[in-house]
């Protein structure tokens, strides 16, 4: 599992008509709340005696300071009413994901006066930060102890990992796609000036001469080959469970050595040529330590990958087609490829042998089933220079027995998915998480911008309301 870190700027505020001792005192408790979900974040502390944000004069010290800390995003709790012009001027300048939240106010003292009227700072922050054409997520009213705010908080902390990876995003690409699928080609120029992705090929020449390499290094593949023995059924050679753990090394080298975050390899049949097997048992290893791989050369199948692990903060992912019909559920659908899913994500120990599909001409690919549970599956596209998500959710089901790593699930409106699917501009690939990543991936491309939503179970208003800190479930 990729263990991913997120640095969050904690700027409280508060305006002088109201109570300073209340905006105090529960600026220290939301620190004290945040130390206790171990967030990281960066306080203002040092910029005033309060280490709250009411000063215009400190506006400058707060920038600064974020800046020189490299936070990944903004909290702005509102400890009483607020300072919404100061608001608006550091996350202006900042241009980062911006949190507004706000302590539940308590009713009026029996004089009839008001401490804090947080809810109505942030109604006025909210339409400033309108005026001043910064993005924003709102997290509604609620008490620290509610679990509202502890999920909205890692929520917010998730959609900005997703921005931050996002917009640092290298891909190692591994030869060329497969000539006749059309269907994974990629816009790399556009790619790169829309969303800074950049993509950097290399040769199968260049994989199999790394390959070499580690292999004369036997310290560093061993542990590879010793975990493949304890954790599969192995029904090929010794040499090919040698090989794959040094392919394993290998891809894992180069994508350090370019500095790429995830994989498109093109895994058949020049592959074999070169090397001797399939990758896709070398394709779980990695993409379970938190480097996605992805089958034939599909670039936005790894942008996918990339964006789900992201926003699942670092659960692993699985790289699937979707393929056929249930035989008897109306919403079923069977989730298969060759064998690269990660072994964590397997129901039993899987068997460790050759692709059904190429008629088990070579080793390299894992056969076992899916762990039962909910998941959200993605699929970033696009054509015609307009890109979009397809998002949905899915649980797990009964199914007929299948080669490779496969699992049956089921979706609200298969139809409505299947249409989707054909009329474009998706293909046949998603991405899977056993995780609700479908607020956090909304949440994140409001910032990224440029990018749609399209969801294909008709739950739009479910994740809004789950970004709203309501309580609802996709499946009864």
């Amino acid at each position: 599992m990729m263990n991913y870190s997120v640095k969050m700027g904690f700027i409280p505020t508060r305006r002088d008509i109201f109570s300073k001792k209340d905006a105090q005192l529960y600026k220290n408790r939301i620190m004290e709340k945040l130390s206790e979900l171990n967030v990281e974040f960066v306080d203002i502390e040092d910029i005033n005696e309060e280490g709250l944000l009411f000063d215009p004069k400190d506006v400058v010290k707060v920038v600064d300071k974020m800046t020189a800390a490299k936070v990944d995003c903004l909290f702005f709790p509102h400890c009483n009413f607020g300072s919404e012009d100061l608001v608006a001027e550091v996350a202006r300048k900042m241009k980062l994901p911006t949190l507004l939240w706000g302590p539940r106010d308590e009713a009026p003292l029996s004089d009839g006066s008001r401490l804090r009227d947080s809810q109505c700072g942030l109604f006025a922050t909210g339409k400033v930060l309108r005026r001043f054409d910064v993005k924003f997520t709102y997290m509604t009213m609620c008490r620290l102890e509610d679990r509202q705010f502890e999920e909205g908080i890692f929520r917010f902390i998730a959609s900005s990992n997703v921005v931050k990876e996002f917009g640092s995003l290298k891909i190692l690409q591994i030869s060329t796609r497969p000539a006749t699928f059309l269907t994974v080609m990629a816009n790399e120029g556009e790619l790169l000036e829309r969303f800074n992705i950049r993509i950097h090929p290399i040769s199968l020449s260049d994989l199999n001469k790394e390959i070499e390499v580690v292999k004369k290094d036997p310290e560093r593949y061993e542990s590879y080959v010793k975990y493949l023995k304890e954790h599969t059924i192995l029904k090929v050679k010794p040499e090919a469970v040698i090989q794959t753990a040094c392919m394993r090394v290998a891809m894992e080298s180069l994508a350090e050595q370019y500095g790429c975050k995830a994989i498109a390899i093109q895994c058949w049949r020049a592959l074999q040529d070169v090397t001797g097997i399939f990758p896709c048992v070398a394709n779980s290893l990695l993409t379970d330590e938190g480097i996605p791989v992805v089958c034939e050369t599909d670039i936005h199948g790894a942008i996918s990958s990339i964006i789900a692990q992201a926003a699942a903060m670092g659960k692993a992912t699985f790289f699937a087609d979707w393929t056929v019909p249930h035989p008897e559920n109306e919403n079923g659908e069977l989730l298969q490829h060759c064998g690269p899913w990660p072994l964590s994500l397997l129901e039993d120990k899987a068997t460790f042998g050759a692709p059904f599909a190429f008629d088990h001409s070579h080793p390299g690919s894992l056969h076992g089933k899916l762990r039962n549970g909910k998941m959200s599956l993605l699929r970033f596209d696009g054509d015609h220079g307009k890109y979009s998500v397809l998002l949905g959710s899915a649980k797990s089901i009964d199914g007929p027995f299948n080669h490779g790593t496969y699992g049956w699930i089921e979706v609200k409106n298969l139809k409505k998915l299947e249409h989707k699917l054909v009329t474009g501009p998706y293909i046949h690939h998603c991405v899977g998480v056993f995780d609700d990543i479908l607020p956090v991936v909304a949440e994140a491309f409001k910032y990224i911008g440029g990018v749609e939503m399209d969801y294909y179970d008709d739950i739009e208003e479910l994740v809004e309301a789950k970004l709203r800190g309501e309580d609802v479930a996709y499946f009864d």
